[in-house]
């Protein structure tokens, strides 16, 4: 499946910026996010899928991901799921959630990259590219010349195979993330925790267009 990455806000309710989740959500989709992510490391199952059940029906069309839970995402009839490098392999994520499931994978190395399973899963999230506080982490950013590498890794493997940038991106830096080659950016402080989560999304996602645009992409 074809994924839109172009701006994949990530809702973390520890990073909410005291916004209702839903309510983010639907100003997310409204700002013009082309994909979302719950990622939730603290709740208990039953209310993180009630959490995604209601996420899925402020989202209307926008895609809706969840991050490492499977049981979760099926649960809740979300689009996908989000795995990281020590969480479900990602054949069996793709043998339980199906054919039609959106699949993502967190790539940190170039090692990574050569290992990683294209042929079950539909994008790379690449990073951390610089530093953040919405995640601990303790390997050392890999700015935008460590993304651009391990993009060159994964089209010499699979021409054209879609990845976005994650940790730290602003709209000081998202131009630079899709310079390097990233066909979107992944987002979290700079649009849970911004005074208008909708306009922020919004000026995000124009800066996306117009560095795609430079880079000879629609």
């Amino acid at each position: 499946m074809r994924v839109d990455l172009r701006l994949y806000a990530i809702i973390d309710p520890q990073v909410s910026g005291g916004h209702d989740l839903a309510d983010l959500a639907r100003r997310f989709a409204a700002g013009g996010a082309t994909l979302v992510q719950l990622r939730d490391k603290a709740s208990d199952t039953r209310a993180m899928v009630a959490r995604a059940r209601a996420l899925k029906a402020a989202l209307g069309t926008v895609p809706l991901l969840i991050n490492d839970r499977v049981d979760v995402a099926l649960a809740a009839g979300c689009d996908g799921v989000h795995i990281g490098q020590e969480d479900m392999a990602a054949e069996d994520a793709r043998r339980l959630m199906g054919p039609g499931a959106v699949i993502g994978l967190s790539i940190k190395t170039i090692a990574q990259a050569a290992a990683a399973p294209l042929g079950l899963i539909d994008y790379a999230g690449i990073g951390g590219v610089y530093g953040t506080t919405s995640k601990n982490n303790t390997a050392q950013p890999i700015g935008p010349d460590g993304l651009r590498r391990i993009v060159d890794e994964l089209h010499r493997r699979k021409p054209g195979f879609p990845t976005c940038g994650i940790a730290g991106i602003t709209d000081s830096n998202a131009a630079e993330v899709i310079a390097a080659g990233a066909d979107g950016i992944a987002v979290i402080s700079a649009l849970s925790r911004a005074p208008d989560p909708q306009a922020a999304a919004r000026h995000l996602r124009t800066i996306v267009a117009v560095a795609l645009a430079k880079r000879g992409h629609a």
